[in-house]
């Protein structure tokens, strides 16, 4: 018997790109790019107006100016993309308890679990329907693909892309495969990739014709195996509702090499912090701490030290990581810092020493204000490092594309900064577009704010998918359904 299109991929469109064009009035169907500004920034997202002067994410910040030197370029908001995503994903859950997240933006769920559909026409109404409650809720625009299993799916939605929908009939897996590059299937990346372009396989009907033997004796076992079995459409990986993390972990990369040790040091102790919030945040611990460095010349190092018992004390986590930093030289210059904790564990081994010292500490800099960060709340330099300039410090204060509040003029968001100002421009969601207004960055009218919701009025979906409509109106209901050989 086969599988019902009963699993579902989704995948929100350009998400960080489009959620700033709905923030902001102004860029709408213009080229936006949220990612890394400095000079050794990469592309989070690009819209699709930036998609097709060529832009596209992991791309070098500065080749994506060269192609599009008019586009806006933002600093990520995670915490409105987090808030967006936590909508995103009450809907799926409503429509089954198996919804495995991969991403803020992408997510699988099985449909039949919850009862959602048992057949195509049924799940063809469910993906029209989730895509209208999205628009309505977030007042964006999702890809849904729907197919018999999680690989399909996938597939399916990237076909859809964007604001889509395609659906793969049960019988048709191996006719819609066969012509596709052998870089479709999961696990096939540019090294494995090459390795069988050279054996002469470029297609997946390459890849079926083939044979098990010989996909085996090219990639091994495990690999030839589960290769094989994609090649033909096969893929009985459930949806899993729960992703344990093996890892928490957080990295900076400097626009210039940090040279000096103490900085150094000081970076790595800071990351270690943050990493500690991650973890709480997610009510782990762990046992293992990880550092990793890169230097100068992109050589990159990791050292790890595993503790006694798991912990999410930040003075444990810091102190062990600056005793792997001893370890490394970081002569030439640091490009990259990464602070890591792995060994995750549901429950800590209490170092009441440790937090006593943690305790003492905190102490010490509530006595101590000149060693606080800056009062916008980003992490500023230890007191030891040398002052930064006032453009860096508009930059770090003024990130480029975040809310900020004037007392006279009300929301706005940072279009640029720079020689000691801060341009401004006053717009919010589904507003007109909104005039642009320049002040000194030391401004006392003038403060960073959260971002506003994109939607000020949802639509209620406290009884939804029940009470939506069986088939799909609204704002972009145009966008194309259909299915697919």
């Amino acid at each position: 018997m086969r599988p019902a299109p009963t699993i579902l991929h989704l995948d929100m469109d350009a998400f960080y790109a489009s959620a700033e064009q709905a923030a902001k009035p102004s860029l709408r169907g213009k080229a936006v790019v949220v990612g890394g500004l400095g000079p050794r920034g990469v592309v989070a997202t690009a819209s699709y107006e930036a998609r097709i002067l060529g832009v596209h994410s992991a791309m070098p910040t500065a080749q994506a100016r060269r192609l599009a030197p008019n586009a806006a370029y933002l600093v990520p908001r995670f915490q409105l993309y987090r808030s967006v995503s936590e909508q995103v994903m009450e809907l799926l859950g409503r429509l089954s308890p198996l919804v495995e997240p991969l991403s803020l933006d992408e997510a699988f769920v099985d449909l039949e679990a919850g009862g959602a559909a048992d057949d195509s026409a049924s799940a063809r109404r469910t993906g029209e329907r989730l895509r209208t409650a999205i628009r309505a809720v977030t007042g964006l625009s999702g890809s849904v693909g729907l197919a018999g299993s999680k690989m399909l799916a996938k597939i399916a939605s990237e076909q859809a892309k964007p604001d889509g929908l395609v659906l793969i009939e049960p019988g048709t897996e191996r006719e819609l495969l066969a012509p596709m590059p052998v870089r479709t299937l999961p696990g096939v990346g540019p090294a494995t990739g090459d390795h069988l372009r050279r054996a002469g396989m470029t297609t997946v009907h390459d890849l079926a014709e083939a044979g098990e033997d010989e996909l085996v004796r090219l990639v091994g076992k495990a690999h030839g195996h589960g290769l094989y079995r994609m090649a033909l459409g096969l893929d009985d990986r459930p949806v899993v509702a729960e992703r344990n993390a093996k890892s928490v972990s957080v990295e900076d990369t400097f626009d210039v090499d940090l040279h000096d040790r103490v900085r150094v040091r000081a970076e790595v102790e800071r990351l270690a912090v943050r990493c500690v919030e991650r973890l709480r945040a997610a009510h782990r611990s762990g046992r293992t701490v990880v550092l990793k460095v890169r230097r100068y010349d992109f050589s990159t190092l990791t050292r790890s030290e595993t503790l006694r018992g798991p912990t999410d004390d930040p003075t444990v986590v810091r102190e062990a990581a600056a005793r792997l930093l001893e370890a490394v030289d970081t002569t030439g210059g640091v490009r990259l810092l990464g602070v890591g904790v792995t060994g995750l564990a549901d429950f800590t081994q209490e170092d009441l020493f440790a937090q006593a010292a943690d305790a003492r500490e905190l102490a010490e800099r509530e006595q101590e204000p000149e060693r606080q960060a800056p009062e916008s709340g980003t992490e500023g330099p230890a007191a030891e490092e040398e002052p930064e300039s006032a453009e860096q410090l508009a930059a770090r204060r003024w990130p480029a594309g975040h809310d900020v509040h004037h007392a006279a003029h009300g929301h706005g968001w940072v279009q640029g900064s720079g020689v000691g100002r801060v341009t401004v421009r006053f717009e919010e969601p589904g507003g007109p577009v909104g005039r642009v207004l320049t002040f000194r960055i030391d401004d006392p009218e003038l403060t960073p704010a959260d971002p506003l919701p994109l939607v000020r009025d949802p639509v209620d979906y406290s009884s939804w998918p029940a009470s939506l409509p069986k088939s799909r109106s609204g704002p972009g209901s145009a966008a194309g359904e259909e299915s697919r050989p």
